[in-house]
This record gives C-alpha cells, structure tokens and sequence, in this order.
C-alpha cells in the first residue's frame, strides 16, 4: 500500500519547490499572491503535491529537484536581488549562466564585495539564515582614519543602532598604518548594511567592506564577478562555526 502523503504548510511546499525561502513565502502569501485550489491563500494552510498553488497566477508544481548550492565573488557595484525595475546591475546577471534557478542567502549592499551564496533549496537557506543557528558572517573592514581601543570595545560589546543595541561581535585589528585600519569583523546578525552603522555609530569611516566566509566556508582566491558550486562537505560546513581565538562562536 502506498504511504499517504501529508499535508505540509504552504509556506514549506514554495520553499521546497525552490521559488523562495519560508519567510519570503509568507511574505508572498501575505501580499495576496498566493492561491489554492482557487482561492486566496492564508498563513496557516497546508497542501500536498495533489492541490494547486498558484503565484500571481502560474502554477507552482514541486519539481524533482536537482539542488544548488553555489558560491559568488561579488563585485561592488551590484544589488543583492534577483531583478531591479530601475534598470541596476543585480547579481542575477552574474548566476545567469548556473543552469538552474538560484537564489541569494542573505544580502551584501551595492558598495559591498565577498561571498555571496546561492541556492534552489528553499529548506536550506531558511536554515542558514535562521536566527537560531546563529551563523557567523566574516568580514574584511577598511575603516578610517584610526581606531582606539575604546572603539573596538563598543564595536565588540554592541553599539546602539535604531534604538536597539548590537549583538556581541568579535573584532580584531589586521594591519594599521597612518590614515587606515583594516579589521576582520566577525557578526552572525544580518541587518541591512549593519557594519557600516556599527562603524558609523563610533566615529569610522567605512572605505572597504569585503565579505571573506560565512560559517566553515572560506571564499578563498575566487576571482570578483565569478562562481562555483560547493563541494558536500563545504554544504555542511555552513552550518558550522569554527574556532575563533581559541574558542567557538
């Protein structure tokens, strides 16, 4: 006898059929896109293969998924979507050619640089970026003109941005030399272009931003503009925090 499938929530059926990740699926479903068997859907509904679902009005099918899980060295000067309707270069333009339809994990602004992640599995992106799993980002900060060490005690314990106040970091000096510091910035909050307020926040400057790895997964010497899918075991090693300064983060 055939096992009978269960229903799952609708936000999981779009995030495994690659269209998006969970939260931006309810995001969709929110906004009035979605559809079931015809009729609006809400937060809450469960469906299996055998309903359908539509998205503004195309039909979603669950694939049989041939997953990605790719790496981008991005350029500044791009946006971190997928489309632009004022015509910017977005970072799609540079995964056209991946063969599949992939997504970002998180977001790097336009005058940011480093690794970006790219994915058709919806599950796993939800996990990379949940709070929970407390993914720590590494970034490569060129700041001006100097930094104190009071500076660098505020920038690790939390500064005030928006009224609410930074999670702990890990900061540390790489090379200081007259008019600059270059420092590796090591956060597991994603907030929108949060370094750059935290910097801001103390009285720096931000003249570089580079992101170098996001959890056990170093970007390496990828040339700016290029790609490459990820081995297994670097697919796993997202989800690991390694050892920093002799401990684990």
């Amino acid at each position: 006898m055939a096992k009978k499938e269960e229903p799952i929530r609708l936000q999981k059926f779009i995030a495994q059929c690659g269209i998006a990740s969970r939260r931006k699926a309810e995001e969709l479903i929110l906004q009035g896109k979605v559809k079931v068997n015809g009729k609006p859907a809400v937060l809450g509904d469960k469906v299996t293969s055998a309903d359908k679902v539509t998205l503004s009005g195309k039909r979603i099918v669950m694939p049989k998924t041939h997953y990605r899980y790719i790496m981008l060295h991005k350029p500044r000067g791009f946006i971190t979507t997928m489309n632009d309707e004022r015509g910017r270069k977005c970072v799609a333009e540079l995964v056209a050619n991946v063969g599949e339809r992939v997504y970002p994990i998180g977001r790097l602004d336009k005058d940011s640089e480093g690794l970006l992640i790219f994915t058709n599995d919806g599950e796993f992106a939800n996990k990379v970026m949940h709070p929970r799993n407390s993914v720590y980002k590494y970034y490569r900060v060129t700041v001006r003109p100097g930094i104190t060490e009071e500076q660098l005690v505020k920038l690790e314990t939390g500064v005030e941005i928006d009224g609410q106040k930074t999670a702990p970091a890990i900061v540390h000096v790489v090379h200081k030399e007259e008019g600059r510091v270059v420092l590796e910035m090591i956060l597991h909050e994603g907030k929108n272009r949060e370094i750059r307020k935290m910097c801001d926040a103390v009285g720096l400057e931000v003249a570089r931003l580079k992101r170098t790895q996001i959890g056990g997964v170093k970007m390496g010497m990828l040339k700016q503009g290029d790609w490459r899918d990820l081995t297994e075991k670097e697919v796993k090693n997202l989800l690991i925090n390694p050892i920093v300064n002799g401990r684990t983060i």
